[in-house]
């Protein structure tokens, strides 16, 4: 049951609607009220809402990404993972990425006391289906302006996997080396089989990952993030 209160907040708190152009702080209110909405952004000061997530162009791809980033969060201690967490990134922008690698001491972003990412974390994933004109264009353009250094972008349809490093303000994207492997240049010992991804080969995935887990880069690392002073 409803009561009268909770009445009064629905009918006195505008619905969230996608294309809305509104002020952060207006938008958190409008989300906050909405809880059975599962994903929406704020981009460029304009509402995003998600589509409803289909099963082999979003959810199987998602869950290859956190099983990926997940094994080396285990491996990784002093990194964050987070699954579809909003950001507060600027005035205007507040995503919701579908995935998200920060360095949780001495970093670019923090948790709020709200328990919110506030700032930009290092390395953000975005699975793109329907959305990829969305995720190669303006949010592109919002995580290069607030200095996320790797931007990864799975073209579902397109059976591509960019994975950007930003490079003196700009988007470079980083190719596969003589192996074949995309090895991050934050995030040390976190190399990617492109190919592998593509072809749904997640044992190799993991195959090629447990190596970078265990390069020397990925030790000194570590050694790195346990040495770093709050």
């Amino acid at each position: 049951m409803i009561s009268g209160g909770a009445i009064s907040t629905i009918l006195t708190i505008p619905p969230l609607e996608n294309g809305d152009k509104l002020t952060r702080a207006e938008f958190e209110r409008r989300y906050n009220a909405m809880p059975l909405v599962k994903k929406a952004e704020l981009i460029e000061g304009v509402v995003q809402m998600a589509s409803p997530l289909r099963a082999k162009s979003h959810g199987e791809p998602h869950a290859y990404i956190m099983t990926w980033l997940g094994v080396y969060k285990a491996a990784t201690p002093g990194v964050g993972l987070y699954d579809n967490a909003t950001v507060r990134l600027d005035a205007d922008n507040e995503p919701q990425p579908d995935v998200m690698l920060r360095i949780e001491r001495g970093g670019q972003s923090r948790i709020s006391d709200d328990d919110y990412v506030e700032g930009a974390p290092e390395l953000i994933v975005e699975i793109a289906a329907s959305t990829a004109s969305l995720d190669l264009h303006k949010k592109l353009k919002v995580y290069r302006r607030n200095q996320v250094q790797e931007y990864l972008v799975w073209r579902v349809y397109d059976l591509q996997f960019d994975w950007f490093r930003l490079i003196e303000g700009e988007y470079i994207q980083q190719q596969p080396n003589k192996n074949g492997i995309i090895c991050s240049q934050i995030f040390a010992g976190l190399w990617l089989d492109k190919a592998a991804l593509l072809a749904g080969n997640l044992a190799k995935v993991l195959e090629v990952l447990q190596q970078g887990l265990g390069s020397a880069e990925h030790q000194v690392f570590i050694q790195v993030l346990d040495n770093t002073v709050v």
